[in-house]
């Protein structure tokens, strides 16, 4: 009784997580003109379609671009503070690491609406520009929780002991710290990458005429048109996604990060 319990609490769950991604993959290649479920018989085309799609296109490699170099920033921002943190003692470290959270902490939106009225609005940034700069600060505090996480799981004697050899403090640290701690800066990317391009609450806010990024572009092609194209992105976009964490845990060990 126990074991069928137990694996009735599994399906359950299973159930409430697949099941949505089951329905978008078949309703993405329904053969009928309407996004519906079940689908109206089956079909590839609207999965077709979506590579056809020029805003798609545009939207893909502006998010793609954002999530690449926003997070190269973040990390190159990030390591150094997690080293910061993580080897000095620092007057007010615990204050510190709660502001670098605070993006996590704050709900989307209104970070969205701080970054428009208090960044873009004065300053005149263009909206990619804005864009970088929100993405960047998005995705500092995985740089930085995940690389400190790396840093806590390396004895700090070794780095010792290079400098007691003769290195200074940027030589141990580029020959024996970042080699040691290359995973999770490689784990901190991949998370900065994927949580940047699915981002939408701070990009619905700073998005203006002709740039979009891609969730929000698919959000605006659901005003107008209502067929299944926008369920056969979210399909490939699912499995992306899914690819590139799976290879991450593969390689990686990507779940001893994060």
């Amino acid at each position: 009784m126990k074991d069928l319990t137990s694996w009735a609490i599994i399906s359950i769950t299973l159930t409430f997580l697949i099941g949505p991604f089951i329905i978008i993959i078949f309703a993405g290649a329904s053969a009928g003109e309407a996004l519906a479920f079940p689908p109206d018989g089956l079909s590839l085309k609207w999965y077709l379609k979506v590579f056809t799609i020029e805003s798609f296109r545009q939207s893909f490699i502006l998010s793609m671009g954002l999530a690449i170099f926003g997070t190269l920033a973040a990390l190159l921002l990030g390591v150094p503070a997690a080293y910061a943190l993580n080897r000095y003692d620092l007057p007010g470290a615990e204050t510190i690491r709660t502001i670098v959270a605070s993006p996590i902490i704050v709900p989307g939106i209104i970070v969205g609406l701080a970054l428009l009225r208090y960044l873009v609005i004065p300053t005149g940034f263009t909206v990619t520009l804005a864009l970088f700069l929100a993405h960047t600060a998005l995705v500092l505090p995985y740089a930085v929780r995940v690389v400190s996480s790396s840093l806590n799981n390396l004895r700090s004697d070794m780095e010792e002991a290079a400098v007691l050899l003769g290195c200074t403090r940027l030589q141990a640290f580029t020959k024996v710290v970042l080699p040691n701690i290359q995973g999770g800066v490689l784990a901190a990317f991949i998370l900065g990458f994927v949580t940047s391009f699915n981002q939408v609450p701070v990009s619905l806010f700073l998005s203006g005429p002709g740039v979009k990024t891609l969730p929000i572009d698919m959000l605006a092609y659901m005003e107008i048109t209502y067929d299944p194209s926008v369920a056969a992105l979210s399909a490939l976009l699912a499995f992306m996604s899914l690819a590139i964490v799976f290879v991450a845990e593969r390689l990686l060990g990507f779940s001893r990060y994060v």
